[in-house]
């Protein structure tokens, strides 16, 4: 019998032993009972709870009025399905955080707050926050950008001619200027959706667009009926550039003034709304820009080469270089960047933006000619030696460079939503909607 077989009959008979108990359920509120099965894990009721309590803190916080009850648990819900299929995912795919990135990343915000680890420890505490939770919170949050990394950003190519159009079209409005506050309600579509989906999604949105401009406050209206990831923030999408909107939005946002609600807007995803809170201008600026010429050599990790063995090989490796072995040749034979590989691991002159950020930083940390630890990103893990390094005013490279990095921004996040949307469609999950 097959695991997934084995649990659907295992929680059949749950279900029946809870049923005898339901009666009892409103006298006894700490019998705990499954809310939603997905793929081969379950969702309890006291997880549902806690995360719903959490939300509820944070929207009576931000004094955004709260939805009627089942409202709120129906979205809270597909955010902890989501959040499921997602970690399910990283744990087929391997995806392992080792401590020490868990540690650095917390040491990279408690500097940005200007504090060391410790001070921040310490101000968690006396804000009430648990340091055990939010160092789990900060380990998932990168496991979840390394699984978005492997299965978005290895898709996403921006072109040459894309950049030149961007910049023709619209580089000299956006990469300096004016910054949007942003709403957004996504009414959803599933793949391949029968006219009659998209009839009744499309009067959903103008329904709802039809309410908004008659004054209903947007952030509830958000909570209640967005099926985009940020509903349960209101569907705040905070401030944007131009730039770093998704493209479809671009033509429309330009367009409005403070507190327009936009027409809906269709993309293979469904029908978006937008409403525009407020906008602000920024002045120019010269740019200094780095260029670093850079080779590494890559080690990836699959169901035979753990964490483990890819940092004890290129330590390996590492020490035959020190020995004198030539970088090129050890490059060649043992990279597992193809690419790279054949050019000695030579990655040429980068720009700021160009590798992810955990290669970057190392990168930039690195005197010129010396070889890095094993640096682990969600490609595997790098030796990284920089040859170069010149930096200098270059207005023209930075606007393309900002281009490009906007253009695969807008993609990224174009091919998240959609990424999410089927991740949920084709997977197992089964609600338990008498028990909401």
């Amino acid at each position: 019998m097959s695991n997934m077989k084995l649990l659907k009959v295992l929680l059949f008979f749950v279900s029946l032993n809870l049923g005898l108990f339901q009666n009892h359920w409103a006298k006894a509120e700490q019998i705990d009972y499954i809310v939603a099965i997905v793929e081969d894990e379950v969702i309890l009721n006291s997880e549902l709870q806690r995360e719903a309590q959490i939300i509820t803190q944070r929207l009576t916080a931000n004094k955004v009025s709260l939805p009627p009850d089942n409202v709120l648990k129906r979205q809270v819900l597909e955010r902890v399905i989501v959040d499921k299929l997602q970690r399910h995912l990283a744990k087929t795919s391997g995806i392992n955080i080792t401590n020490d990135m868990t540690q650095g990343a917390i040491a990279d915000i408690a500097r940005k707050n200007n504090m060391d680890t410790e001070q921040f420890k310490e101000q968690l505490k006396a804000q009430g926050m648990n340091y055990k939770d939010f160092e789990e919170n900060v380990r998932h949050e990168i496991v979840i950008n390394q699984l978005r990394g492997r299965e978005i950003g290895g898709r996403i190519n921006v072109t040459d001619s894309e950049v030149e159009h961007y910049l023709e079209t619209q580089g000299d409005v956006d990469l300096d200027k004016s910054q949007y506050h942003l709403g957004h309600i996504l009414i959803a579509l599933p793949e391949s959706a029968s006219s009659n989906v998209i009839q009744k999604a499309k009067q959903r949105a103008d329904d709802t667009v039809e309410r908004l401009r008659a004054n209903a406050d947007f952030k509830q209206i958000a909570i209640e009926m967005s099926d985009g990831a940020q509903a349960l923030q209101g569907g705040d999408l905070g401030w944007r550039t131009l730039s770093q909107m998704p493209t479809i939005f671009v033509d429309t946002v330009s367009k409005m003034k403070s507190g327009d609600i936009s027409d809906p807007i269709r993309s293979p995803s469904g029908f978006h709304i937008v409403k525009l809170f407020e906008s602000k201008g920024t002045s120019k600026q010269a740019h200094l820009q780095t260029k670093t010429k850079v080779r590494h050599i890559l080690i990836k990790t699959n169901e035979l080469v753990d964490d483990a063995e890819a940092k004890k090989r290129l330590l390996n490796l590492k020490a035959r270089i020190m020995d004198g072995d030539s970088f090129e040749s050890i490059a060649r034979a043992h990279s597992e960047d193809k690419g790279s590989a054949i050019k000695g691991g030579d990655l040429g002159v980068v720009l700021p933006g160009a590798m992810v950020a955990q290669f970057e930083t190392a990168m930039n940390n690195l005197p010129i000619n010396q070889i890095s630890e094993p640096v682990q990103t969600e490609f595997g893990w790098h030796l990284i030696q920089v040859l170069s390094r010149e930096t200098q005013d270059n207005n023209a490279d930075f606007k393309k460079n900002q281009a490009r990095e906007a253009i695969r921004e807008r993609k990224i996040e174009e091919e998240t939503e959609l990424w999410l949307r089927r991740l949920r469609d084709e997977a197992y999950v089964e609600i338990f909607q008498d028990r909401l």
